[in-house]
């Protein structure tokens, strides 16, 4: 089959190419996936580029998040899933068959079905971003009748925290930096949105929502202030990424807060949440509860430009289109 790999960390257009490798068998417990979409993440380049250093044992495909259609199943699988349409997350969390290739194979309940209403690129979409988005929201509770704030409102993340959780139940408030992505996260349901570069933009906030409950934050060190300033005691900030050095945390204001600080990296969530979080997912995308970003196509062979542009913090969903 055709994949794309890499045998050493570097740069994206010095390590990662096309190969020919044998098409990957399922074994028990597994199903093989005829992949055609492959979702790219921040995780990826940051895993491939030694920004997050990782063992390579031989070669790796990479991506976790992808779609396409169940051809194959191991032993102990129902064979009736042959056919289904799937959505995969996680294929490359400790394993060599990432979702830029033709085909990859996973744990049977990494592939989910995908209901009928929903497309083939939204499914390659979700993983990573909407698993990420529904165990900051969720892991501490129902938002029902609550407040979320979103951070980075636009982003993959931060566009399925607002539907999950305006489909929870949940109000919420999205901040962002920028006219085009305040309209993103309009469109994906935010009660309000804030530039969190305006001078009032703590008023703005406290006019419509005096305390939020839930907070899904992408830049800890930068919107700290801010979160802890609309924040009461019991409230969770829950932090899914750090961009450059460690930050410095004022302990002494949290504490005074009373909050709850959380930190959110998928591959350290117990499989039993993961699995609890892919099925509250698929049964928001059955209610037409979630959408897609705008999205950017990149073909198989053009996996380096791909991790280029998510990597350059490319607005909306990047993928591989896999014929």
């Amino acid at each position: 089959m055709k994949a794309v790999l890499y045998e050493n960390l570097g740069a994206a257009r010095d390590v990662l190419r096309v190969a020919d490798v044998p098409r990957p068998e399922p074994g028990a417990g597994e199903v093989r996936v005829r992949l055609r979409f492959s979702g790219v993440n921040p995780t990826d380049w940051k895993s491939r580029s030694g920004a997050t250093p990782r063992p390579i044992d031989g070669f790796q495909i990479p991506h976790h998040d992808g779609s396409g259609t169940i051809d194959a199943v191991g032993p102990g699988v129902p064979a009736d899933r042959v056919g289904e349409r799937v959505w995969v997350w996680m294929a490359a969390a400790g394993r060599r068959w990432g979702t830029a290739a033709e085909w990859t194979v996973v744990p049977s309940h990494q592939a989910t079905r995908l209901p009928d209403s929903a497309s083939l690129e939204l499914g390659a979409s979700l993983g990573v971003p909407a698993l990420t988005a529904h165990r900051c929201l969720f892991a501490d509770g129902d938002l029902r009748g609550r407040t979320a704030l979103v951070s980075g409102g636009a982003g993959a993340v931060g566009h399925f925290a607002i539907e999950l959780a305006k489909y929870r139940g949940a109000q919420v408030v999205a901040t962002v930096s920028g006219p085009e992505k305040a309209e993103m996260a309009r469109t994906a349901g935010a009660d309000l949105v804030v530039n969190y570069r305006d001078l009032d933009a703590l008023d703005q906030i406290r006019a419509v929502a005096p305390r939020v409950d839930r907070v899904v934050e992408v830049n800890l060190a930068a919107n700290l202030a801010l979160d802890l300033a609309l924040c009461s005691a019991g409230s969770v900030i829950s932090a899914y990424a750090a961009d450059g050095p460690d930050p410095q945390l004022p302990v002494r204001a949290c504490m005074g807060a009373n909050v709850v600080l959380r930190f959110v990296l998928l591959f350290g969530v117990p499989p039993q949440a993961l699995a609890e979080g892919a099925a509250e997912v698929t049964a928001a995308l059955a209610a037409g509860a979630l959408s897609e970003l705008p999205v950017r196509r990149f073909a198989l062979e053009e996996c380096a430009a791909a991790e280029e542009a998510v990597q350059a913090r490319a607005v909306g969903k990047v993928v591989l289109e896999i014929p």
